[in-house]
């Protein structure tokens, strides 16, 4: 007879590890290429004082790591009329809120044809540019924020681009997905007559961690 004794206690999973990862070198709060000041876009952002090569490596995007349920907890009374928001979705299981002990970059504007992106390594977010970059001129990436079905009519309004981009699309959000077009029923062939053909393998969409609304 099994008792409560003698069962085997269950082993409760570590809880994960929400360190600033060491891989990589030490964290790269700012840079001296650039400097943070008043913006016509938004509030403030981050200008280059020096020239910036392409490709070339700037600063990290740092703040306090969290988990997804954390975040979602801290920021449950958001206003959903509130654009503003420092939270960058790393991976499953963590959120980085840069409002918190948060790097310059958390300075950076949203641009549809911005001159810079972020890239994930190592569990870290690093902000490079994409091309060259002048003194003077502002740093701004696509924030490419998702959309959610419960989002409100206006949530194009809410999160409205004012880049100035020709190639603007007047929104922060990801695009809208293009409908499907419905294509006409091909013929069935007769028996005897069916073709091997070999379908391409579909491309897997990754899903790029993007700023949480």
């Amino acid at each position: 007879m099994t008792t409560k004794s003698n069962r085997k206690a269950k082993k409760k999973s570590p809880a994960f590890d929400q360190s600033q990862p060491k891989r990589g070198g030490p964290p790269i709060p700012t840079s001296p290429l650039v400097e943070v000041r008043n913006s016509e876009v938004h509030g403030r952002g981050v200008f280059a004082v020096a020239n910036i090569a392409k490709g070339a490596r700037i600063f990290e995007y740092l703040g306090e790591r969290i988990s997804h349920a954390a975040a979602d907890a801290r920021y449950q009374d958001h206003d959903e009329n509130d654009n503003h928001t420092f939270l960058f979705i790393v991976d499953r299981n963590t959120v980085i809120d840069a409002a918190v002990n948060g790097s310059d970059a958390r300075f950076i504007n949203h641009h549809c044809d911005g001159n810079c992106t972020s890239v994930i390594q190592n569990r870290r977010v690093f902000i490079d540019a994409v091309r060259a970059i002048k003194p003077g001129d502002e740093l701004g990436y696509d924030y490419e924020i998702g959309r959610d079905k419960d989002d409100p009519p206006n949530v194009d309004e809410i999160y409205a681009c004012r880049c100035g981009s020709p190639k603007c699309r007047g929104s922060m959000l990801e695009p809208v997905p293009k409908k499907k077009v419905a294509k006409p029923v091909a013929k069935r062939r007769k028996p005897g007559k069916v073709r091997n053909v070999r379908r391409p393998e579909a491309k897997r969409r990754g899903e790029r961690p993007r700023r949480r609304a």
